[in-house]
């Protein structure tokens, strides 16, 4: 069997940054892309608008991006809460502040992959830990709070922690990512996807050309009047 009678589908590639579920979005690509392969590439947050296009033909990222490389749609902003062990006294309420974080005078762990905007100078690179997942199991062992958004302290569950919604807190906002330069009809497609547009939806799409209309053929043996029929008279 020659290799021309097996082709490679086509795929598009999709980096997912730590945090985003994209299931649903699959699901629905599946079922509108069914010839080509959704292929889902990994990559943590501050790699992965670098990654593309080379390793990657559109990506689920967090903001900011270079705008002169990228463009970017935003699809949504996440809730920003604080990971607490479980018998905390801050879980007494349902909702915090940054003021009532700081009051409480317990460290805020911020691990070198942390993804919220900040204003303020980071802590010394050795006084922090190397990822979030790190920084987790430090408060699970009580050497302080981390301030992450919600989805990725759901990501890094454990039974014996908790989260509550900090209301002032930094959040980072997800986007739909391409190179400026690599806008196709596949990245099209997806756009559609996360925007929630309908699968007969054409919007940015290009759209056949009409066919010229055809003139009126003219009824054979020439143009009649306008009128009523004459009436036969009878024999």
């Amino acid at each position: 069997m020659s290799v021309t009678d097996n082709p490679r589908p086509a795929t598009f590639r999709l980096l997912v940054v730590p945090g985003v579920i994209v299931d649903r979005w699959s699901r629905t690509w599946s079922q509108r892309r069914p010839a080509t392969v959704l292929e889902l590439v990994p990559a943590e947050a501050a790699d992965a608008p670098g990654r593309m296009p080379s390793h990657a033909d559109a990506g689920l990222v967090r903001l900011p991006v270079d705008r002169d490389a990228l463009h970017a749609i935003p699809l949504y902003t996440e809730k920003t809460v604080v990971v607490m062990p479980r018998d905390h006294l801050l879980t007494a309420a349902d909702e915090l502040t940054t003021a009532e974080l700081a009051e409480i005078g317990a460290p805020l762990l911020r691990p070198l992959d942390d993804v919220l905007p900040r204003t303020e100078e980071p802590p010394a690179a050795e006084d922090r830990p190397a990822t979030t997942a790190a920084a987790v199991e430090l408060v699970a062992a009580g050497a302080g709070l981390l301030v992450v958004p919600q989805s990725l302290a759901r990501l890094h569950h454990r039974r014996d922690l908790t989260y509550r919604v900090v209301t002032d807190a930094p959040a980072s906002s997800v986007a739909l990512a391409w190179p400026r330069d690599g806008h196709t009809d596949l990245v099209e497609e997806m756009i559609g996807i996360v925007r929630g547009r309908t699968a007969n939806s054409t919007r940015g799409r290009s759209q056949p050309q009409a066919a010229p209309e055809r003139p009126a053929r003219k009824p054979a043996g020439g143009t009649r009047r306008a009128g009523p029929h004459p009436r036969r008279r009878g024999r």
